[in-house]
């Protein structure tokens, strides 16, 4: 199944390229590379998730990281919704 990241989450991947360059510079390769497991998890076994309890929308940690993917399964795709920084506020969240 094909994982396509919807705008926001495009902004929210940027940010957190940014965090690591800057804040965590060494872990910053480990996590592009958990990054792409999760795709490929999710493009695999897309119903892995934790259900949110909003609409159709679901969860998934990226693993060594504190950002989770928040994610929706369209018949042929995976359509990450947020990059989503755990260590927010969750009142804030938004899809």
């Amino acid at each position: 199944m094909e994982v396509v990241y919807l705008p926001q989450a495009v902004a929210d991947l940027r940010w957190m390229r940014r965090y690591y360059v800057s804040i965590f510079p060494q872990g910053a390769k480990r996590a592009r590379e958990q990054v792409v497991a999760t795709e490929r998890l999710l493009s695999g076994n897309p119903h892995v998730g934790e259900m949110l309890g909003i609409a159709d929308v679901r969860e998934f940690p990226i693993r060594r990281t504190p950002f989770t993917f928040i994610y929706r399964i369209r018949s042929e795709r995976v359509e990450i919704l947020r990059v989503w920084d755990q260590r927010g506020d969750p009142g804030r969240f938004s899809v």
